[in-house]
């Protein structure tokens, strides 16, 4: 039987995954996973097979567009009767063969540089949440200013590697939001931001956005500092083709993008996990053939975002095992290819921050994290299987993030670690382990300490008011809240910024003064 951990070939030569060298801090971002692997190496191979064989003879639905004469251009068969486009192997072989290995999404400071890639992990929030519940406990629907006081909430909290644009502004007409959900949140934190694109022809503007807060052009193509989500396909195995408009603008004004397909096992994919998952790297691959028939060698990241529906209800669910299982494989498909991929954890089914979101997240983060997937978003703040999120949850999902980072970074091993001497030196003298020189040096980059979860006494903590781990993190946020306002725009940029475009967010809401007046008015 083949082994879960080994080192199989590869079709092209992708560089070593895994790397020796320790690293700090005691979880960093970035740090290397792949050591869970769900899958045997012959279950991928099997997998990749019979999602080409798909591609042959099911296809892809796509109308008649410029997409479609893309494809049958490169030689693709189309069935005009059906909509349906057949792609043969060699495009696919071709397309992984000028795939980009690895894709830079920047911060604004480069300490928040997002490099994805092999098995490289990063955690961060998710898009397009719809209701907030307030740190009062009232649920409300989200507005502009969301994006940007959860981006300052964000920017304080170092288990949070970047910002997707985590509500819809559902205070805006359409023409107005690509601009306005992007400045929010890049107005909030120098941490890398990405979001969808409602209108394909709002992605030249912000290709502009990000030349002027990147400084030109040049600067921006080196170090891109915004990316855009494509949500393309409509599963099962059905082009969206307005999203497709908003995929075709994104490659002409270079800006790094994920194409994402959300199948639900059992709903629009197949309940059987493994035909899940054949779809879906189907639905990938036509994406990336198509991309690099545009475009060879663009900084494309894979978008494999699996989901299930409970079928007893046919409702969608984000907390379960399967969930987690399908979002650790498709990393582990993404290893194989040799292409960075953005896949979820986090996505609670819960209602409010309680023990069974500490749950779901747990479980779903550390599957996807400890697989080696590169861009795990949703990671920080949903609930409510996508529709909510609180700002409480961000502040506890922070500690559970940094907990999964330090498994990810696993266990140093070396003729140091095995600590032959230390076990000598307290077994035979007057020393313990707890006040050996060893333990003194290794006490803060050997073991994280959480933020939030409480370590005390018993007595101890009803001595300190009996909090529980959501009121802590209540006030934590308010906390940041009221005094974090990081400057990331001059004063001349954000004059410049709000003279080209139509920005809504008003200054006074990026302020310090009355600030809960208005917050609470929200």
């Amino acid at each position: 039987m083949a082994r879960r951990g080994s080192t199989r070939p590869q079709r092209r030569s992708r560089g070593d995954q895994r790397e020796t060298q320790y690293q700090e801090p005691v979880a960093p971002s970035g740090a290397i996973g792949g050591r869970y692997k769900p899958l045997l190496d012959h279950e991928v191979d099997k997998i990749f097979e019979a999602a080409v064989s798909v591609l042959d003879r099911t296809g892809i639905e796509v109308t008649e567009s410029p997409c479609r004469d893309t494809f049958e251009a490169a030689g693709c068969r189309v069935d005009t009767g059906k909509n349906r486009v057949f792609i043969p192997r060699h495009l696919i072989e071709n397309a992984l063969g000028t795939m980009a290995n690895n894709v830079l999404l920047a911060g604004r400071d480069p300490k928040h540089d997002i490099n994805l890639g092999g098995a490289r992990v990063y955690m961060g929030t998710g898009g397009s949440a719809v209701k907030l519940l307030d740190l009062r406990g009232n649920m409300r629907q989200t507005i502009t200013s969301d994006n940007y006081h959860i981006g300052r909430l964000v920017d304080t909290l170092d288990n949070i590697h970047f910002y997707m644009r985590p509500v819809v502004c559902r205070d805006l007409e359409n023409e107005d939001l690509d601009i306005n959900q992007f400045y929010a949140c890049l107005a909030a934190t120098k941490k890398h931001v990405m979001a969808n694109a409602y209108l394909p022809e709002r992605v030249a503007d912000l290709r502009k956005l990000g030349n002027m807060i990147a400084g030109g052009a040049d600067a921006f193509k080196e170090r891109p500092i915004i990316s855009l989500t494509a949500c393309w396909t409509v599963s099962p195995l059905r082009y969206a083709m307005e999203t497709v408009d908003v995929l075709d603008q994104a490659i002409e004004y270079d800006i790094p993008v994920v194409i994402s397909s959300a199948p639900q096992a059992g709903a629009t994919s197949p309940a059987a996990l493994a035909g899940t998952l054949v779809q879906i790297l189907a639905e990938q691959l036509s994406g990336i053939v198509y991309v690099n028939l545009k475009k060879p060698g663009f900084p494309l990241i894979m978008g494999c975002v699996p989901a299930q529906a409970d079928l007893r209800t046919g409702a969608f669910t984000g907390g379960s095992g399967e969930f987690s299982l399908l979002n650790a494989a498709c990393a582990q498909l993404s290893q194989h290819l040799g292409i960075p991929i953005y896949n979820s954890s986090g996505i609670s089914d819960s209602k409010i921050p309680d023990a069974q979101a500490g749950a779901e997240k747990s479980l779903t983060g550390l599957a996807a994290a400890l697989a080696g997937s590169n861009y795990i978003h949703h990671s920080a703040g949903f609930l409510e299987s996508l529709l909510t999120v609180a700002y409480e949850q961000y502040v506890i999902d922070n500690d559970i993030n940094g907990a999964i980072m330090r498994m990810v970074r696993g266990i140093e091993v070396t003729d140091e670690t095995l600590s032959l001497d230390v076990i000598h030196d307290v077994c035979n003298g007057p020393n313990h382990f707890l006040g050996h020189q060893q333990t003194i040096q290794l006490m803060n980059s050997e073991y994280l300490y959480p933020d939030l979860m409480n370590r005390a006494t018993r007595d101890d903590w009803e001595a300190a008011g009996e909090a529980d781990l959501r009121k802590t993190a209540i006030e934590h946020a308010k906390n940041t809240l009221e005094n974090h306002w990081p400057t990331v725009f001059s004063t001349e940029l954000d004059t410049e910024i709000r003279k080209e475009f139509n920005i809504l967010l008003p200054l006074e809401e990026m302020q310090p003064e009355n600030f809960w007046e208005r917050f609470i008015k929200h």
